[in-house]
């Protein structure tokens, strides 16, 4: 028996993946260029409002609403997060079901951001060789200063991002002359701090090792992925053939002496695990590491076209695909995540498209029910709450409906005015002959008609009359 401990983490490596071109970095390239247009410059977008920041998305924690852009989220609109957290669960399995990972290798924010810091760390250092061998020579004046740097450069981009996110909860250009001259809330300072030192630390000093080690959605893809989904494989049929892979020495360099020779078409070059980002090889098989972002099909398609030969030695493909069977993309599992997505989507869109910009109820004052007056009339009372959800000012007249003889009164009020986002409690007191009446409860509408404002439509509010 072995007296040498038996280590429980393998020993770090850092992983320092190639450079390669083609269709998925070209397609990871734009998704990464895009998502850091949208973060770091939707703040800075100006949108003219009566009523809260002129920015076009803000989330104001102060007055409980959320703008992005035309629309108005209130506290009381926390069931359409709930519906755009489903949304996104459910379309996340979906896409794992038909393209496996692909959400990791190419949306992943966590991808996004490590995929920037390896890019300064190139700008910097240089391509992946020069970065081996930097990390491999005796600290010296040359390493010092490129390595001090590239963590210059790393923080700068962690703060800018950790920034950025604090201004989408303020108006961002009064907020960051606060935050610079030190009048910003403490919580801007340790938001902004906070998700700097965890961008820094994920993005720049774990790196892969958060898609192997932390991410959860690595340890449950297998119960997620089948042999109908479509991942980056290694096709060993062909590239292994009966007698393994073979460098192209000079009696394998065709590849009509290599299948005489029994060879495969894998010259064994090693390009697909330089460009890995989590450094696993594709030949191995499929590995829970494997982040799918398809860089090592770029580096296959590379090798092929130089040689000459065809692509798809590796490529996305299905087991039962590279099987020679048939891919079923449409099944029970994959229609019922596609009908959820559809469902969701729908329900998010009818809610937000049949939003109300005046919210209003009647409530009946039950202490007491109602009061019999001197000329024998019976009065009920009731508190009337309109809420002006638009940025506009609205007015309104008041009338019953259902309730024919009745008279009511608002007090000093005449009619019903709001200005943009006002809320308003009015005391309404109804009277009527309790002669007219043949129930006890008669069901009656409070009646908005719009005098001024966006709502054309007459407002209808349910309520009853109470007699002996």
């Amino acid at each position: 028996m072995s007296d040498f401990p038996i280590p429980v983490v393998a020993e770090s490596v850092s992983i320092h993946p190639r450079t390669i071109k083609g269709r998925f970095r070209s397609f990871k390239t734009i998704v990464l260029y895009l998502a850091y247009l949208v973060y770091f410059i939707l703040p800075w977008i100006p949108w003219h409002r009566p009523v809260g920041a002129n920015q076009a998305v803000v989330f104001d924690m102060v007055a409980r609403k959320f703008y992005i852009f035309g629309l108005t989220i209130y506290a009381q609109d926390i069931f359409w997060l709930a519906a755009l957290l489903f949304l996104a669960a459910v379309l996340l399995f979906f896409s794992t079901a038909l393209v496996g990972r692909a959400f990791c290798g190419y949306f992943c924010f966590q991808t996004l951001w490590t995929d920037a810091f390896r890019e300064i760390e190139k700008l910097i250092q240089g391509d992946r060789v020069k970065r081996l061998r930097l990390d491999k020579q005796p600290w010296n004046g040359e390493k010092i200063y490129k390595k001090v740097l590239t963590h210059f450069f790393w923080l700068l981009l962690a703060f800018w991002t950790g920034l950025t996110f604090v201004l989408y909860w303020g108006y961002a250009p009064e907020l960051v002359v606060k935050f610079f001259t030190g009048q910003a809330p403490s919580v801007a300072y340790i938001t902004a701090f906070g998700l700097m030192t965890t961008t820094y630390i994920a993005a720049g000093l774990m790196r892969e090792k958060v898609c192997q080690h932390v991410c959860p959605y690595a340890r449950f893809q297998s119960v997620m992925i089948d042999k109908d989904t479509l991942v980056p494989t290694y096709d060993p049929e062909r590239g292994e053939g009966k007698q393994g892979r073979a460098k192209p020495v000079k009696a394998l360099k065709t590849l009509e002496a290599r299948h005489e020779a029994g060879v495969g078409d894998c010259v064994d070059c090693g390009l697909c695990v330089q460009v890995c980002p989590t450094g696993i090889d594709i030949r191995d098989g499929m590995q829970y590491e494997c982040i799918q972002c398809g860089l090592c099909v770029d580096a296959c398609d590379t090798i092929m076209d130089a040689r000459g030969w065809d692509r798809g030695l590796i490529r996305y493909e299905s087991e039962n695909g590279l099987e020679h069977g048939k891919t079923h993309f449409f099944k029970l599992r994959t229609y019922g995540y596609g009908l959820a997505t559809l469902g969701a989507i729908a329900f998010l869109v009818w809610s937000m498209s049949g939003h109300k910009i005046i919210e209003s109820t009647a409530r009946q004052i039950r202490s007491p029910l109602y009061v019999t007056m001197s000329d024998g009339r019976i009065l009920n009372k009731y508190e009337l709450k309109v809420d002006n959800k638009s940025p506009f000012s609205s007015r309104f007249d008041l009338e019953l409906e259902g309730l024919p003889g009745a008279e009511f009164n608002m007090g000093a009020i005449k009619d019903i005015s709001l200005k943009p986002d006002e809320k308003q409690r009015i005391l309404v007191k109804v009277l009527r002959d309790p002669s007219k009446s043949n129930t006890k409860r008669t069901k009656f509408q409070f009646v908005l008609i719009p005098k001024e404002g966006q709502v054309k439509k007459k407002i209808y509010i349910n309520s009853q009359f109470i007699t002996p």
